[in-house]
């Protein structure tokens, strides 16, 4: 076992002070030494917690930018005298990560809380990123959706070709060997939602929109996944509950089972330069868009209401990504996507395509300083009244993750 000092106390000895009732030498027994028994189970940076079998990390990061918002076609965050055009970004984590060995396997409790402010925003934000507890199989609490099988390579502050969502879940986990391992997942379904629209008798136009009723039924998630030298891979499938509410728009449209399937597969390249990567995910959605992507234009539905039904609405979506070390400390990143939405009748049908290109340095293991640039067009198909564009985005990132 390996330890590590926590603190020192020196024993300070009195020399004999000549006094007129005495003089002695005292001797003053030193104070026991305290010590951190560092915990080799879990990697680096773990210690026992004094007088337990727990195992802690402390860590955190600090991420500061700058970012010329969304230019392009108008609208954007610059074509008003009132816009905030030009975004600081100054954003703190702080993170615990306790786990001790039981008799039914890992029990594993993390928080991250993220801190932060910027441009345009009133006061400090503070939000959970993850705060969840694992026992053996068992994930409860928020944590990544067991459906993000990719979360990206490049920043992706504004444009997204993936799902990257932490949420309120239940999920279990069951390893196979070899890499494989199944698991399944209850989900908070508020997070997974888009719009319910309602049209007029023509099909026409919306007259109501955001017209989606209360949480009843959770999503139900599912994920196999394989693990290996090569790279990883994995096939998943949602399902999600598109209710309307009835009372408050009107209507006697009812619900609707929407759900999602989809594939991922990340493929390691060291023959081109060890830590390169291709990946390469396929998604399919139908009254479930948001599972597709999570930066879709604001036009997007799950479903839309015409005349007594509820009509959904389904989405294809590819998105592909590559990164690459290079010269050392620098690291590139590439990555884009297509997405279409086909809705109901003429609600807003329309394909959305675009990318990130992001440059990295790494002069020190855990600092980060680095430039991004994205890109997104939009084609409105069948839309009256909406219009393509085309949009772009600067970041500049310095980051510290300890």
């Amino acid at each position: 076992m390996r330890f590590a000092p926590l603190k020192f106390v020196a024993a300070a000895g009195f020399a004999a002070v000549p006094s007129a009732g005495y003089a002695a030498d005292l001797a003053v027994a030193p104070e026991p030494v305290d010590y951190v028994r560092v915990c080799d189970a879990f990697g680096d940076g773990f210690f026992y917690l004094p007088g337990t079998e727990t195992c802690l990390k402390v860590g955190g990061r600090i991420r500061a930018e700058i970012s010329a918002q969304q230019f392009g076609d108008s609208p954007n965050f610059w074509d008003e005298d009132s816009d905030i055009s030009t975004r600081f970004r100054a954003r703190g984590y702080a993170r615990f990560d306790a786990r001790t060995h039981t008799e039914y396997g890992l029990l594993r409790t993390y928080l991250s809380a993220v801190f932060q402010n910027q441009t345009g925003t009133a006061g400090d934000t503070a939000t959970i990123e993850f705060g969840f507890i694992q026992f053996g199989g068992l994930t409860a609490g928020r944590a990544q959706s067991v459906w993000d099988y990719w979360t990206g390579y490049a920043f992706g502050v504004f444009f997204t070709d993936y799902t990257d969502i932490k949420q309120n879940l239940f999920s279990y986990t069951q390893g196979f060997g070899n890499g494989f391992s199944a698991t399944v997942s209850l989900e908070d379904g508020t997070r997974r939602r888009t719009n319910i629209a309602r049209l007029n008798a023509a099909g026409t136009s919306l007259i109501a929109a955001n017209a989606y009723g209360g949480h009843r039924v959770p999503d139900f998630v599912a994920a196999l996944r394989v693990d290996q030298g090569w790279g990883s891979a994995q096939v998943m499938g949602a399902l999600h509950h598109v209710t309307y509410d009835r009372s408050t728009f009107q209507g006697t449209a009812d619900s609707e089972l929407g759900f999602a399937i989809g594939a991922g597969v990340t493929v390691n390249a060291p023959f081109v330069t060890p830590g390169a990567a291709f990946l390469a995910e396929a998604i399919y959605t139908d009254g479930a868009s948001r599972y597709g992507i999570d930066s879709w234009n604001g036009q997007i539905t799950d479903a839309v209401v015409s005349g007594n039904s509820l009509e959904t609405t389904t989405t294809w979506n590819f998105a592909a990504g590559y990164r690459q070390p290079i010269f050392g400390d620098w690291e590139i990143a590439l990555e884009g996507g297509y997405h279409q939405a086909d809705a109901a009748l003429r609600a807003y049908d329309f394909a959305q395509w675009g990318g990130n290109a992001t440059l990295t340095w790494q002069p020190v293991s855990g600092f980060v300083m680095g430039a991004e640039v994205g890109y997104q067009t939009r084609d409105f198909t069948r839309a009256s009244g909406l219009s393509d564009g085309d949009f772009w985005v600067s970041t500049f990132r310095v980051q510290r993750t300890f």
